[in-house]
């Protein structure tokens, strides 16, 4: 067996009061002519937020704001993921209009009952994505009227996994863009300012 022979990483002395803390979630700034990979989240590198699809939504609120995420991918019995949820989900007129439809008490509603499935979602593939520009992820966000894409490679069985997913609002936050809602359109609106200014 070889043996390899590692040498230590130069080092230096850290001046007084001279530190900050880094900031965890910062994000890098884009335009719309940066490489699309740099608005994914790429599950490869963050652990995808999961959550039970039969949770209820308060203990499904409660997940989201302890792990400190808006979005949750919803998985089944066999771990498989079957949609995702987010904070508008839960908090907005959704469940309302859900559990009205369906003369069920609010409480009585689980993830599955307000969750976007993995089949009202729109997903691109990788390869694409890897050819692609920002400005190219904004257009197949507003021509499928989502907030969110999906980013499918092949799986290690030959089938499609996830691998990462497009948010419409982190791409704001990465544009500089402050959101004042989180409605599709307005969105939409402030990011194209955004590339046309």
């Amino acid at each position: 067996m070889e043996r390899l022979n590692y040498q230590p990483i130069k080092q230096f002395r850290v001046k007084s009061g001279a530190c900050e803390v880094a900031d965890a979630w910062s994000l890098a700034k884009v335009t719309a002519a940066s490489p699309a990979i740099e608005v994914m989240t790429d599950l490869r590198r963050i652990p995808a937020a999961t959550i039970s699809d039969a949770l209820s939504l308060p203990e499904t609120n409660q997940s989201m704001i302890l792990r400190g995420v808006r979005l949750l991918f919803v998985t089944d019995a066999a771990r498989r993921i079957v949609g995702i949820v987010t904070a508008n989900d839960l908090l907005g007129e959704k469940p309302t209009r859900v559990a009205r439809a369906r003369m069920m008490r609010h409480e009585e509603l689980s993830v599955r009952d307000i969750m976007v499935t993995t089949e009202e979602l729109d997903a691109v593939h990788l390869s694409d994505v890897l050819r692609s520009e920002v400005g190219h992820v904004v257009a197949t966000l507003k021509a499928c009227g989502r907030q969110h894409a999906l980013v499918m490679e092949e799986g290690a069985d030959g089938g499609l996994a996830v691998r990462g997913i497009f948010s419409a609002s982190q791409i704001a936050r990465q544009m500089g863009i402050p959101l004042q809602t989180a409605e599709v359109a307005r969105t939409f609106a402030e990011i194209e300012a955004a590339i046309a200014g």
